[in-house]
């Protein structure tokens, strides 16, 4: 959700042009422009290019590293948050690239899902190269208005590592500007951020090493926490926007979903299912609550809904399925 610029081209020549997601082709490989995929540091750009395939559907490279400073493996597994960023970049690339997008507009995230497979997900002895197929639907434009879903399947040579998908628009800044009215273009400073100097809960608690990646603040009611946004994280807050990530949301309802599994071993959420009904402010505390759908074994998958309140209105909302990660294992 920020504001981009040029580097590859679309379907028809028009836009920005560059390399292209033909991998027979390709002598040597790079990210795509930061800019096409609202990435403020080139280290967060996971894809490598692009090819419009029809007028629906658009081929993607894409190369996740062995290790990551924030989706770290789990259990040998790459983190499947990595595969909903993923799904998010190639949403926003395709619109800005093959379907003229200008690059100022907004990119607004209503919902994405994800489901990992994961004994594809299994971390090899080089980066993991991956092919994805977005194909969008319900595509309608209204001026300089786009809005649309699309899915997405990401496969790794013949194996389909995942699947998963999302709903946006993509509106021009003047319109964004009266949405937010004057909230707008705000960017709040690190002490005005509500539960931000709050403490975190136990890091492993949640799945995290360090207190710094942790998102969730206790409270004195269970299964309850209070969002904790550190705009200073390098990685969630890779750019600091008027209103708090989408992905930063999605962090903590897999935190949550965690924090409610059997104590011990790693806990992959095999599948996720996010939507975004308002916007999540700085200035009044967000509570996260999580409470299990399905009760499952020890060694079995649970489902989990996570809710998200703010002065009193649900602002997000996401099933997740969670699992221990199984045994590692070649691919």
């Amino acid at each position: 959700m920020s504001q981009p610029s040029p580097t590859e081209g679309s379907a028809q020549g028009k836009g920005p042009a560059g390399h292209r997601a033909d991998r027979p082709e390709a002598a040597l490989t790079s990210t795509v422009a930061r800019e096409l995929v609202h990435r403020a540091a080139v280290a967060e750009v996971f894809l490598t290019g692009w090819s419009p395939v029809d007028d629906k559907c658009t081929r993607v490279t894409a190369q996740w590293p062995r290790a990551h400073s924030f989706y770290r493996p789990l259990a040998g597994h790459h983190d499947p948050l990595l595969v909903a960023e993923t799904i998010r970049q190639a949403g926003v690339l395709a619109c800005h690239a093959v379907y003229d997008v200008p690059l100022r507009h907004r990119f607004l995230m209503w919902g994405l899902h994800t489901e990992v497979y994961p004994r594809h997900l299994v971390v090899g002895s080089r980066p993991t190269d991956l092919d994805l197929d977005v194909t969008f639907t319900e595509l309608t434009r209204a001026g300089s208005r786009l809005n649309g879903r699309y899915r997405v399947t990401i496969r790794n040579g013949d194996e389909v590592v995942a699947t998963g998908g999302a709903h946006f628009t993509c509106t021009a800044p003047a319109v964004y500007r009266r949405l937010r009215g004057e909230r707008h273009g705000v960017r709040p400073r690190p002490e005005d951020v509500t539960g931000a100097a709050l403490e975190p809960v136990t890091p492993a608690a949640v799945g995290r090493r360090e207190p710094s990646d942790v998102v969730l603040a206790p409270t004195d009611v269970p299964h309850r926490w209070q969002l904790r946004p550190d705009i200073g994280h390098p990685i969630l807050f890779d750019h600091v926007d008027d209103h708090i990530p989408g992905m930063v949301l999605l962090e903590a309802a897999r935190q949550a979903a965690t924090a409610l599994a059997p104590a011990g071993g790693a806990v992959l959420p095999i599948s996720l299912d996010g939507t975004f009904q308002r916007y999540v402010e700085f200035d009044s505390p967000c509570w996260i609550e999580a409470a299990l759908c399905t009760e499952g074994a020890d060694d079995s998958a649970r489902a989990v809904r996570v809710t998200g309140t703010q002065d009193g209105e649900t602002v997000f909302t996401c099933e997740l399925v969670v699992g221990p990660a199984p045994v590692t294992g070649s691919r």
